[in-house]
């Protein structure tokens, strides 16, 4: 019984909170990818667009919202040089993760939509867009939620001033 309880106060808990299914990276990682980006310099272009995807990727995945911001920002710079189709779907994928992150989840699920038309069995893209619809889908109850409560603060206002009145 008590792990079933458990289960349900774990799930109460997520749905409010947003938890999601997406790794999270420290500072850590991230000052070693940055180190790591800015010493490819030296090296071929091809060592360098690796290094710069991975220090992206560290950056969208921060909890730290300037992380993200600058890892979209770097991202959405580096996008208009891919002509590779598998490059640009990373690409694609990493600005969804970073738009996701951010709550901007409309265009979060254009880029990842993008993402499924380059290569629609690709597993993580088709996590991340059901991660999306579900956090939309939370999003519109909640705000239900609120607006059925304030109609009701309002109908509960309105009678509490009628019933003086009388």
């Amino acid at each position: 019984m008590e792990a079933k309880v458990g289960k349900f106060f774990e799930s109460v808990n997520n749905f409010f909170s947003g938890s999601d299914q997406l790794p999270w990276c420290d500072s850590d990682i991230i000052a070693g990818c940055e180190k790591e980006a800015a010493g490819a310099d030296k090296g071929s272009e091809e060592l360098k667009n690796e290094c710069l995807t991975r220090f992206s990727w560290a950056l969208v995945h921060s909890r730290r919202a300037e992380d993200i911001e600058r890892g979209i920002a770097m991202l959405e710079a580096s996008l208009a040089s891919s002509s590779d189709p598998l490059k640009m779907r990373e690409k694609l994928y990493l600005l969804a993760v970073g738009h996701f992150r951010r709550g901007d989840y409309s265009r979060s699920r254009e880029l990842v939509e993008q993402c499924l038309m380059i290569e629609p069995e690709w597993r993580q893209a088709q996590n991340l867009k059901k991660a999306i619809e579900e956090r939309i889908k939370k999003d519109g109850v909640i705000g239900i939620g609120i607006a059925v409560t304030a109609a009701g603060l309002v109908a509960g206002g309105i009678a509490a001033a009628l019933s003086r009145k009388n």
